[in-house]
């Protein structure tokens, strides 16, 4: 291999590095914004609520995300309602479809992630909650909320990770991240092997530092944990005294 090309190539490839970092982070944060109510319906007891959003996470976790992207980028344009609309703007732009495409698809999966994390809540602490006087919002942003996320953490690690590399997909629609610049690095010198190679150790970089901050995270918001491991590591040394 030709280092002084590969080296080349890492250089060409640093602009894209800002686009999939936003449509990630971007993504991530508007689709959290979206999974938590999602779900909080799914687990209602009214069939009004939880049909719905059980629909939505069916259809979106059960279809491609590539044909997802399609059908917002070449198949909301069909629609006259939709040129017409507010949404136009953003649709139009290849950018607002993979943000939207990407934000849908992580709500769905991030949902199911935190229903998980609300289901984990022991029950108890809800009881005790309750008797202590406070009501059902203040309920869940002081008791459900935290500890489903601290639950639900290392799961969305793994759905942030994900998306970054889902945000390749994007360069199908022309944008220019690492992906897309990858693809026309390839067309101008027809070597794959080497563009790609270096593509995917950006990929794993990313992800690499991402693994890194959700760990540094997880281990901020558990220190009770680590108290309880102490606390058991040094039992054995006073049964041996």
């Amino acid at each position: 291999m030709d280092v002084e090309f590969l080296w080349q190539t890492f250089l060409q490839l640093i602009p894209g590095i800002p686009l999939t970092l936003k449509l990630a982070f971007y993504s991530v944060a508007m689709g959290f914004l979206l999974a938590f109510p999602l779900a909080l319906a799914r687990l209602s007891p009214f069939i009004w609520l939880s049909a719905p959003a059980r629909f939505y996470v069916f259809c979106l976790r059960g279809t491609p995300l590539l044909v997802q992207l399609f059908l917002i980028y070449y198949g909301m344009s069909q629609f006259e309602a939709v040129r017409n609309s507010w949404l136009w703007p953003v649709l139009r732009e290849p950018y607002g479809c993979a943000l939207l495409s990407l934000t849908l698809c992580t709500a769905a999966y991030g949902s199911e992630i935190l229903r998980g994390g609300l289901l984990s809540v022991p029950h108890g602490a809800v009881e005790a909650a309750r008797a202590c006087g406070m009501s059902r919002l203040l309920v869940v942003r002081r008791i459900l909320f935290p500890m489903a996320i601290r639950q639900a953490l290392p799961a969305y690690g793994n759905e942030l990770i994900s998306m970054v590399q889902s945000t390749s997909l994007a360069s199908i629609i022309t944008l220019m991240d690492i992906t897309g610049i990858a693809a026309r690095i390839i067309a101008d010198t027809y070597r794959a092997l080497e563009v790609f190679l270096v593509a995917g150790l950006i990929y794993l970089l990313i992800n690499l530092i991402i693994t890194r901050l959700v760990m540094w995270l997880e281990y901020r918001l558990t220190p009770h944990l680590r108290a309880r491991v102490a606390t058991a590591d040094k039992k054995p040394l006073e049964n041996v005294r």
